[in-house]
């Protein structure tokens, strides 16, 4: 790891004081040097336009800049300083596929779920709600492949149906406190945490109960 919590926490403190780009600096050292995830720029939006500057961008504001590098696990907090400062405003994105993919289904279900999932006690990685109303929970690399073959073995034959979907290998998400599409902050329902952000669960434990509660939902 490139430095410790207690060093994050006086990078906390200090973004009180700075400001916005600060605070997704702060954001990026916490998830590179604490949680061992990769970490890249992302373009914002404003008034539908993005700032890759692409008249017809096909996801304004929600899309790595192409010309920025990766910051990567395990970067010290002079690296991911000196790299973040070069793009101040943009947006923090994760690439899924590496250290955790995603399992995303609607807001309102993923809420329903979570408490469940709690009650039961079962292991649980960090959760994200989208502010475009979507819940994605991060399990462990792998699941997005083997999504549609999971769900048929516990009975269900089509998570379209269910409007859930894996998302694996060449896909990124939006990370807290960043601006998604111009709508909105991405917002935590789960934050990372030590024992669950580094090795998260594995899909075949979360996917039974996301699969009931988002049919219900539907329904």
């Amino acid at each position: 790891m490139g430095f410790t919590i207690g060093g994050i926490r006086d990078i906390r403190s200090g973004t009180r004081r700075r400001g916005r780009s600060s605070e997704c600096t702060t954001a990026v050292a916490e998830f590179t040097g604490l949680w061992g995830w990769d970490v890249v720029a992302g373009a914002r939006a404003a008034a539908g336009a993005c700032s890759c500057g692409r008249a017809d961008c096909g996801a304004p504001g929600a899309h790595p800049l192409e010309f920025a590098p990766l910051v990567p696990a395990g970067a010290t907090l002079d690296e991911v300083t000196k790299t973040w400062g070069e793009f101040p405003g943009a947006a923090v994105m994760l690439p899924v596929g590496r250290a955790f993919d995603v399992i995303e289904v609607a807001e309102a279900a993923g809420r329903n779920a979570l408490v469940r999932l709690e009650r039961m006690g079962l292991p649980l990685g960090p959760v994200t709600a989208t502010p475009d109303g979507r819940a994605q929970f991060f399990v462990a690399p792998g699941a997005a492949a083997e999504l549609t073959d999971l769900l048929y073995r516990m009975g269900w034959d089509d998570p379209s149906a269910l409007d859930l979907r894996g998302l694996g290998p060449g896909a990124f998400i939006t990370a807290p406190p960043s601006d998604r599409g111009g709508l909105g902050p991405v917002r935590w329902l789960r934050p990372p945490a030590l024992d669950s952000a580094t090795r998260p669960p594995a899909a075949r434990l979360l996917l039974g109960t996301l699969a009931y509660v988002a049919h219900r939902s539907r329904a």
